[in-house]
C-alpha cells in the first residue's frame, strides 16, 4: 500500500512539475516583464501563480463533473490527454516553444498591456491545457481514495509555490542560467513527458478495451 502510495506520488509531482515547466514560465516571465520596476514584477508573480492556482484547483475538483457533463468517459479522457501531451512533448525535445502554451501573438500583445498575470501567464503559460487534463486524469484515478487525493491537492501546490519562487528570483536564475543549459534540461524533461503521455495513453486503451489485458470485457 505505501509502495503504491509512493509510485503514484512521484507519478503526480513529476507530470505536473514537467508539464508547467517552471523554469520555462520563469524565462516567459522575464521576457514580458522587462522594463518593469522590481515592485511590479514581484506583483506579477504573485498575481499569476495565484490565479494559476485556483484554475488547476478549481479543474481538479470539478474536471469530473465537467467530463459527465459532457458525456466523456475518463479512458477516452486519458487516450486524448496522451495525445496532447505527446506533442507537448515532443516540442520540448526539439526545444520549441509549445504552441499550447504561449503564441508569438499572446507574447506580442501581452508586452503592451499592464495585466499581464492572468493572460498569458497563469493562462496559458502556467496553467495550460496540459497541466488541466494531467489533473483532471490524476484525480479521476483517485476517486474514493482521500490519500490519492491529497497527493494531487499537494503535487498542485507544490509545482504552483516553485513556479513562484522561480519567478520571484527570476533575476538570479537568469543569470546562471543560459539558453544552452535550458535547452539541455527541457530536453530531458520532455523525454520524460513523452513517457508519461504513452502511459496515459495505454491505461485508457487498456481501460477502453480490456481484452487488450486478456480481460473479458463487461
Amino acid at each position: 500500500m505505501a509502495g503504491d502510495l509512493l509510485s503514484y506520488a512521484l507519478l503526480s509531482i513529476s507530470s505536473m512539475m514537467i508539464i508547467v515547466n517552471p523554469l520555462a514560465a520563469t524565462l516567459t516571465f522575464v521576457s514580458l516583464t522587462t522594463g518593469l520596476d522590481e515592485a511590479a514584477k514581484q506583483r506579477i508573480a504573485r498575481n499569476s501563480s495565484r490565479y494559476a492556482l485556483f484554475i488547476l484547483l478549481a479543474f481538479t475538483f470539478l474536471g469530473g463533473i465537467i467530463l459527465q457533463l459532457f458525456g466523456i468517459t475518463l479512458d477516452a479522457f486519458r487516450i486524448g490527454g496522451g495525445i496532447l501531451l505527446f506533442g507537448i512533448g515532443m516540442e520540448m525535445v526539439y526545444a520549441r516553444t509549445s504552441r499550447t502554451k504561449l503564441t508569438a501573438t499572446e507574447k506580442y500583445e501581452s508586452i503592451d498591456t499592464e495585466e499581464i498575470s492572468m493572460m498569458p501567464l497563469a493562462i496559458p503559460m502556467i496553467a495550460g491545457p496540459g497541466a488541466i487534463t494531467t489533473t483532471i486524469v490524476l484525480m479521476n484515478e483517485s476517486v474514493g481514495d482521500y490519500s490519492r487525493i491529497a497527493i494531487v491537492v499537494a503535487s498542485v501546490l507544490i509545482t504552483i509555490l516553485l513556479t513562484y519562487l522561480a519567478m520571484k528570483r527570476s533575476d538570479w536564475i537568469v543569470k546562471r542560467i543560459g539558453q544552452k543549459e535550458f535547452r539541455a534540461i527541457n530536453r530531458l524533461m520532455g523525454m520524460l513527458l513523452i513517457a508519461i503521455a504513452v502511459q496515459f495513453v495505454i491505461n485508457g486503451l487498456l481501460g477502453a478495451f480490456p481484452l487488450l489485458a486478456g480481460q473479458p470485457g463487461t
